[in-house]
């Protein structure tokens, strides 16, 4: 379904310049990772210790000073390692064995077959050739990565993600300059799917139906599509629980904290009152609104989905990220794209769970946790 890290390959090249100061070190298998998530508006980590099965040592969340990171990008590299050593320190998390999470509308991620060829050497020229399909960059400015797949019958697929270099040299940067040691780089939406089911490596199997997980953040949604064994599809919206804070804000006209604080006191759920405050009235009316938009977004990209000539059913949709703590959203969401809507357990496949983390919003652990499982 998803390979263990991408980027890797790029990060253990011989002519792969580090950031100054930046931490050496293997970039094999380590017994227990730290999965961090930098969000435009927190950043969480998950300790997972992959001996005999994932199992949830610690996590912790905190807030991050607006504006450092932005649609999944780094904007201001110092600020963020100062928040990442305050963060590490404050919570005692391991700064080694960090496999860091990326996601950004920059980020292009592709399936094809397989090149018929096989000389290494010659595999890899022909997968970069097509990583120009993916993102259409100079090949100097672009970072990536692929997976091999193999299938039962032909000669494979090959899974592509490709970004901007500058993209990931400013978060190796901000790790580097906190004294953070990187094992990895991996999609978001890889790590979303990890954690909310383990992947086949039988070339036969396949799922029933595909899955479907989609987490909304603050500034950025991310969608993930998967047969059971590879991740089909991933879109990254500029939708996020933000877009909810400004509609309050402009419906009620208000300040921003008053508008954050009414989004966090909100139920979409059905009330037995048979009045509301206008203000409440107004709040729903527009986080209603802004939701319909979400919809069409993932309406559209699960038909663009079905539309590839591998697409399988879609049964429901698996929901996640700090965002979705909202009560009634997803009954909401549910109610606008007339598919089966469900929050998600961030705590399935690791053992330790809920009692790792204690209070907050579990939704945002799901990426962390997935980061820091590590599937043979």
């Amino acid at each position: 379904m998803n390979p263990s890290s991408l980027f890797k390959r790029e990060l253990t090249r011989g002519r792969r310049k580090k950031p100054a100061g930046a931490n050496g070190g293997s970039f094999g298998r380590a017994k227990e990772l730290v999965g961090l998530k930098v969000g435009a508006s927190h950043v969480a980590a998950a300790v997972v210790a992959n001996n005999g099965g994932p199992h949830l040592v610690k996590a912790a969340r905190e807030q991050l000073p607006t504006g450092v990171v932005t649609g999944g990008e780094v904007r201001e590299p110092e600020a963020l390692a100062t928040a990442l050593d305050a963060f590490f320190r404050k919570h005692d998390l391991p700064r080694r064995n960090v496999r860091l999470g990326v996601g950004s509308n920059r980020i292009g991620v592709r399936i094809f077959e397989r090149p018929g060829v096989d000389d290494p050497q010659q595999l890899a020229n022909a997968i970069r050739f097509r990583a120009h399909e993916a993102l259409p960059i100079p090949i100097e400015e672009a970072m990536l990565d692929y997976h091999l797949v193999d299938d039962l019958e032909g000669p494979g697929r090959v899974l592509l993600a490709v970004t901007y270099r500058d993209l990931i040299d400013r978060f190796m940067l901000a790790c580097a300059e906190a004294k953070l040691q990187l094992v990895g780089i991996d999609l978001e939406a890889f790590a979303l799917l990890r954690a909310l089911a383990r992947p086949s490596s039988d070339p036969a199997e396949r799922r029933d139906a595909a899955l479907v997980a989609v987490s909304i953040g603050h500034d950025r949604t991310a969608i993930a599509v998967s047969d059971g064994r590879l991740c089909e599809f991933v879109r990254v919206l500029d939708w996020g629980g933000e877009t909810l804070t400004g509609a309050i804000e402009e419906a009620l006209g208000v300040e921003h904290a008053q508008g954050e604080a009414i989004k966090h006191s909100l139920s979409l759920l059905p009330t037995s009152s048979s009045s509301e405050a206008e203000t409440d009235s107004k709040a729903h009316d527009a986080v209603r609104r802004k939701l319909e938009s979400l919809a069409r977004e993932l309406v559209s990209s699960l038909e663009f989905y079905q539309a590839q000539p591998t697409a399988l059913p879609i049964a429901e949709v698996m929901l996640t990220g700090g965002t979705s703590e909202i009560p009634g959203l997803d009954d909401e969401l549910q109610r606008l794209t007339g598919v089966r809507v469900r929050i998600a357990d961030p705590f399935t496949r690791v053992a330790g769970g809920r009692d790792a983390f204690g209070d907050g919003a579990p939704g945002a652990l799901t990426v962390p946790i997935g980061l820091g499982i590590e599937d043979r």
